[in-house]
């Protein structure tokens, strides 16, 4: 396997992220459901985001330095994809996500594309 990338990203709410700062960690529902929480890598995000969020509105991309991280980082196989994908085995670390930006979806197709302002 290649080197693990330094950003991994993950697609959340506004409000979500704002109850994270304001309870000092993040912790999406899948950590409690499934054991970790869902990241993607640069070429991942906005297959994900299609698949799982299109045509939401009032999202953001966390942009994740993955050596900050406190809670392990696992890159998993997920069936049907042939892709490993990142997932956080714990609460996100606030001191991790370097960036947060706003993801829109399209106003008339709701896909996503990525932000010109993503950090790499």
């Amino acid at each position: 396997m290649s080197a693990m990338p330094p950003i991994i990203y993950h697609i959340t709410s506004q409000s979500e992220w704002e109850r994270a700062r304001a309870a000092g960690a993040y912790t999406a529902p899948s950590l409690a459901q499934e054991g970790f929480i869902h990241a993607s890598t640069r070429e991942q995000v906005i297959r994900t985001a299609n698949l799982y969020f299109q045509g939401a509105a009032g999202l953001v991309l966390l942009c994740i330095d993955a050596a900050r991280l406190t809670a392990e980082l696992r890159y998993d196989p997920v069936p049907g994809t042939g892709q490993q994908f990142p997932h956080i085995y714990g609460p996100l670390n606030l001191d991790a996500v370097i960036a947060v930006i706003a993801f829109p979806a399209h106003p008339l197709t709701g896909q996503f594309e990525l932000p010109d302002s993503l950090p790499s």
